[in-house]
C-alpha cells in the first residue's frame, strides 16, 4: 500500500520533518523550548515538524542544528535531510499504530515498527569507523559516583541486556546515566540517548533512536548492530516514567529486533516488574559525612561535601576554606545527600554566605529553587513522586512522617495498623519509589529522606491528621520500649541497649508530644526508659522529667503500677547523682505498690535500689534487709540473674564486717551464675568488685589484673556509674603501688565520665600520699569525703576520712577521726587491716593515744 500524503510527495520538507522532530525528541525538548532556542516561532517549528514547508531556509536549518548542538557528521546529515528528496509516513506524518496493526491483520499485542521516513536517496549505512551518532548530552562532572559507573558498565558488558536505574526526583539518575554512557563511549562503545517526554509516542521513539544511532530506519539498527565484529552499543533511555506505555513497548520491539544493544533507562518507578529480565538499580543520595571531628583532608572526599564544593566554585570565584567545610557538612546532612538539593543550595552560594545557607534554608530544605525565575523548588520534586501514590500509599506515607528515626517493619505494621492493609506491599512501593530508604543490618533499617519526611508532614499537617498520628506514633513507640527494656538486665542487654539508641529521635518526639497531650502516656514512657538513660549517662535530664510528671496533677489518678515503676526509676537515676536519699521515702511506697501486685521484677528492682540508698546513708541493717529479701524472692521464683545480683550485693555487708574471704567467695559464686546465664554485664560487675575486695586486701596485682578486665567490658556496655567505680579500684591500685604513669593515665579517663570527682581524688589522694606530699594528700582526700558522703558507698567515705586522718595536720586530724568515728557508729563498719596499719604507721600508735582510741573501736 502507498504511503497516503496530504501533499506533493515530492516535497523535500517530509524528510526533514522526520530528522528534526527525532533530533528534538532524542535531545528532551519540546517544540516551544527548541523554538526559543532556535530563536523561531513555535508556529513555525510545528509547520517545519509536519512536512508542510516545501523548502525550509538554510539559514532556519543551520540554526535549528546549532539549538539542537548538532556537530560533524550528525549535523551534516542534519543539513542534508533538509534537501532531500522523501515520503511521508501514513497519515501525513502522524502514526497511528492501532489503525496500521489492524489494517496489516496483526493482532493487538504485536508492536510492529512504524513506517519511518525514508531519504531519498537514502544516507549511506555508517561504517563502525565513521558513525553518524548524535554527541551525548554535555552533563557536568559527576561526583562520587565512580564505584556505581564502574559496577553498572561491568554488569551492561557481562550480565545485564537492560537495567533501569530508578530513585525519586533530584538523586540523579539522568547525570549517572549520561557518565556511564561517556564512560562506555571512552572504553570503544557506541552510546547515545534518547529523552522521553510526557507526549511520547512508541514512534517518536524509534525515530529518535534511529537518529541518534544514524540512521534512516529503525530497521537498520538489527542490521548495524547483527555483526559480531561490531563495538557494543549502549541505549541510554532517560525519563521511561514520563510516557510508559510508549517506552515499554518500543523497548520491547528493540529487545526483540536489537538485542546486541544493551539499554540504560532511567525512571522514578520500578520497571523490572513489567520489563522482564530488567534488572532494577536503585540510585541512592551521595554519602554524607559521619561524626563531627573530620578533618578537612577528609571531609573533602566525602562525596556529598565534594558536590557541593564543585558546584560552589561554579558560582564564587574562590575555592571553599577549610574553616567553611564543616558548615558545608552540616548543610549536606540537613540535604540528606541529594544531589539536587546541594546543587540549588551551592547555586545560591553567589550571593549568600554558607552560614545564610544554613540559617535559611537548614530547616527549609523544601524551599530550595532554580537561582531562575521559572526555576522548581525542590517540593515540586517531591510532589512529583509523591502523586505516582495511591491514595492508601499516600495516607502511609504521611503517617510514617512521624517516625524520626529508622523503623522496622513490625513497626510500620504498628502506626498504619487500620491505614493500609498490606504494609509490605506499601513498603515496597515507598522504597522503590526511592522515597523511603533502606540503610545498614538489622530490622530498624527504613527511614524517609529527610525532604520526603518535610513534605510527608506538610501533607499530613494538610490532612488533619497530625494530632492523630502524633498520639499513635507515641503509643506504638512506648509499647516497644517497655518490651525493649525488659531485655536490659540478662545477656540481651547490649542488643536492647543498640535497640534504643536507634529509638533515642522517636523516643524524645514522643516523650515531648505526650508530655503536654497525654501525660499518663508520658509517664509509662519515661518509666520505662531509666536503665538506659542510666547506662547511656543521661541521668539529670532523665530524672527531671520523671519528677515532673510524677507531681503533674493529671499523673495522681493513673494506674499505681505505673506510678510505682516511674518512682523506682526516677530513684534509679536520683541514686547515679547522689541524690537517692531525696526518693527513699517514696521509693519505699512504691515497693509496697509492686509486692501487693505480685510484680517480682517490680520489687526486686526496687529493694536493690533501696539497699544502695541505705548503704549510702550508712544504714547497713536496712541494706542488707532488703539484699536478704531480695535473695529470698529470687530463690523462690527461680531467677538465677537476680539471686547472683543479691549474692554480689550481700558481698558488701561482708566487706562492711570486715570478712573480705566471705565476700570474695560469694562473688565468686555470683560469678559463676552470671556465666551460666551468659549475662556478660553481670560477670563484668562481678569481676570488679573482685578486684576491689583484692586491692582492700592488698593483693594488688591481681586487683589490677581484674579491674583491667572488668574496666573494658563495662566500656563497651556503656554503663558510667560503674565505669567509675572499676576505674576507681584501677587508680587506686597504681597509686597505692608507685605506679604513678599508669596512675595519671586513669585520671585523665576518669576525667572524662561524669560522676566521677570522689573516685578521681581519692586516687590523687594516695598518689600524693605515695610521694610523700602531705598536704596535698589531705586535700586530696578531704575532696574524695566530701564528694562521696551520702552519694555512694559508705565505705569509700570511711575510705577517704581513713586517708586525711593519716595525712592532715593537728587540726584536720582531729576533725577526720572525729567523722570516722560517727560513720563507724552509724554503720557498723570495721576497719580493715591495712586501715589499721595505715594509721598506726602515722601516729606511731600507742594504747593511750586518744585519737586513735577514737579510730579502734572493738573489732
Amino acid at each position: 500500500m502507498s504511503p497516503v500524503a496530504d501533499h506533493d510527495p515530492r516535497n523535500a520538507g517530509a524528510g526533514f520533518a522526520a530528522t528534526l522532530r527525532a533530533s528534538r525528541l532524542a535531545r528532551g525538548l519540546t517544540q516551544d523550548e527548541l523554538a526559543a532556542r532556535a530563536g523561531l516561532g513555535v508556529r513555525t517549528l510545528r509547520e517545519l515538524e509536519r512536512g508542510r514547508v516545501a523548502r525550509p531556509q538554510r539559514n532556519t536549518v543551520a540554526l535549528l542544528a546549532d539549538a539542537l548542538d548538532l556537530t560533524g557528521p550528525a549535523r551534516d546529515a542534519f543539513l542534508s535531510s533538509a534537501t532531500s528528496r522523501a515520503s511521508l509516513p501514513p497519515n501525513g506524518g502522524r502514526h497511528d499504530n492501532v489503525a496500521r496493526r489492524s489494517r496489516a491483520g496483526k493482532p493487538a499485542d504485536v508492536v510492529e515498527p512504524p513506517v519511518l521516513a525514508r531519504l531519498d536517496p537514502p544516507l549511506p549505512a555508517p561504517s563502525h569507523a565513521a558513525r553518524t551518532a548524535l554527541p551525548l548530552p554535555t552533563m557536568p562532572p559527576l561526583v562520587g559516583r565512580d564505584a556505581d559507573i564502574a559496577e553498572l558498565l561491568g554488569r551492561l558488558g557481562t550480565q545485564s541486556e537492560v537495567i533501569a536505574l530508578i530513585g525519586m526526583a533530584g538523586v540523579g539518575k539522568s547525570g549517572l546515566a549520561h557518565a556511564v554512557a561517556h564512560r562506555a563511549v571512552e572504553g570503544g562503545w557506541t552510546a547515545v540517548s534518547v529523552t522521553v517526554v510526557n507526549v511520547s509516542e512508541p514512534t517518536d521513539i524509534f525515530s529518535a533512536v534511529a537518529a541518534v544511532f544514524g540512521v534512516a530506519r529503525a530497521e537498520e539498527l538489527g542490521e548495524r548492530f547483527g555483526d559480531p565484529g561490531a563495538p557494543p552499543a549502549l541505549l541510554v533511555l532517560d525519563g521511561v516514567d514520563r510516557a510508559p506505555r510508549a517506552a515499554l513497548e518500543a523497548i520491547a520491539w528493540l529487545r526483540a529486533r536489537v538485542p546486541a544493544v544493551r539499554m540504560l533507562l532511567t525512571s522514578r518507578q520500578p520497571l523490572a516488574g513489567v520489563l522482564p529480565g530488567a534488572l532494577d538499580w536503585q540510585v541512592q543520595p551521595l554519602e554524607v559525612p559521619v561524626g563531627r571531628r573530620l578533618e578537612p583532608a577528609a571531609l573533602r572526599e566525602v562525596p556529598a561535601v565534594a558536590l557541593f564544593v564543585e558546584r560552589l566554585r561554579a558560582v564564587r570565584r574562590e575555592p571553599a576554606r577549610d574553616d567553611e567545610l564543616p558548615t558545608i557538612a552540616e548543610l549536606v546532612r540537613r540535604f540528606d545527600g541529594l544531589p539536587l538539593a546541594i546543587e540549588l543550595a551551592a547555586a545560591r552560594g553567589r550571593v549568600l554566605e554558607l552560614g545564610e545557607l544554613l540559617a535559611r534554608y537548614g530547616n527549609r530544605v523544601l524551599d530550595l529553587a532554580a537561582t531562575d525565575p521559572a526555576g522548581r523548588r525542590l517540593r515540586d520534586a517531591v510532589a512529583d513522586s509523591y502523586a505516582l501514590l495511591a491514595g492508601h500509599e499516600q495516607a502511609a506515607l504521611r503517617r510514617l512522617s512521624t517516625f524520626r528515626g529508622k523503623w522496622s517493619v513490625e513497626l510500620a505494621e504498628a502506626l498504619l495498623d487500620g491505614v493500609v492493609d498490606d504494609v509490605e506491599a506499601v513498603l515496597d512501593r515507598l522504597v522503590g519509589l526511592g522515597l523511603v530508604s533502606v540503610r545498614g543490618p538489622g530490622d530498624l533499617r527504613f527511614r524517609l529522606l529527610d525532604v520526603v519526611f518535610d513534605f510527608a508532614a506538610e501533607r499530613c499537617a494538610d490532612a488533619g491528621e497530625l494530632r492523630a498520628a502524633r498520639l499513635r506514633h507515641a503509643e506504638v513507640v512506648t509499647r516497644t520500649v517497655v518490651r525493649t527494656s525488659a531485655e536490659l538486665t540478662g545477656p540481651g542487654t547490649a542488643a536492647a541497649v543498640l535497640r534504643l539508641d536507634y529509638l533515642n529521635s522517636d523516643i524524645r518526639t514522643a516523650l515531648r508530644y505526650t508530655s503536654v497531650r497525654e501525660p499518663e502516656l508520658a509517664l509509662r514512657l519515661a518509666g520505662a526508659i531509666p536503665r538506659w538513660c542510666r547506662l547511656r549517662g543521661r541521668d539529670v535530664e532523665a530524672y527531671q522529667l520523671l519528677h515532673r510528671l510524677l507531681r503533674d496533677r493529671r499523673t495522681q489518678g493513673c494506674d499505681p503500677a505505673t506510678r510505682a515503676w516511674a518512682q523506682v526509676g526516677a530513684a534509679m537515676l536520683a541514686t547515679a547523682h547522689g541524690r537517692g536519699v531525696e526518693e527513699l521515702c517514696a521509693t519505699e511506697a512504691a515497693l509496697l505498690v509492686l509486692a501487693e501486685r505480685g510484680d517480682v521484677t517490680g520489687e526486686l528492682t526496687a529493694r536493690a535500689l533501696l539497699a544502695g540508698i541505705w548503704q549510702a546513708l550508712g544504714g547497713s541493717d536496712q541494706a542488707r534487709a532488703h539484699n536478704e529479701a531480695a535473695l529470698t524472692l529470687a530463690i523462690r521464683a527461680g531467677r538465677p540473674r537476680e539471686i547472683a545480683v543479691a549474692q554480689s550485693n550481700l558481698a558488701w555487708h561482708d566487706v562492711l564486717a570486715g570478712d573480705l574471704g566471705t565476700a570474695g567467695r560469694r562473688l565468686e559464686g555470683a560469678g559463676r551464675r552470671a556465666l551460666d546465664v551468659g549475662d556478660a554485664r553481670l560477670r563484668a560487675l562481678t569481676e570488679a568488685n573482685l578486684a576491689e575486695i583484692a586491692r582492700l586486701d592488698g593483693r594488688f596485682d591481681e586487683a589490677i589484673a581484674l579491674a583491667r578486665r572488668a574496666a573494658t567490658a563495662i566500656a563497651e556496655v556503656g554503663d558510667p556509674t560503674h565505669r567509675v567505680r572499676v576505674l576507681g579500684t584501677l587508680g587506686q591500685a597504681y597509686a597505692e603501688t608507685g605506679q604513678v604513669g599508669e596512675a595519671s593515665a586513669v585520671l585523665a579517663e576518669l576525667a572524662a565520665v561524669p560522676g566521677s570527682a570522689g573516685a578521681a581524688a581519692l586516687v590523687t589522694g594516695y598518689l600524693a600520699l605515695g610521694r610523700g606530699d602531705r598536704p596535698a594528700a589531705a586535700a586530696g582526700f578531704e575532696t574524695a569525703a566530701n564528694f562521696l558522703a551520702a552519694r555512694d558507698d559508705v565505705r569509700d567515705v570511711l575510705e577517704a576520712l581513713v586517708g586525711l586522718a593519716a595525712s592532715a595536720g593537728p587540726a584536720g586530724r582531729e576533725r577526720a577521726l572525729s567523722d570516722l568515728a560517727g560513720v563507724r557508729e552509724r554503720s557498723g563498719i570495721r576497719l580493715l587491716p591495712r586501715e589499721h596499719r595505715l594509721l598506726d604507721a602515722e601516729f606511731g600508735r600507742t594504747d593511750e593515744d586518744p585519737l586513735v582510741a577514737l579510730v579502734h573501736l572493738p573489732t
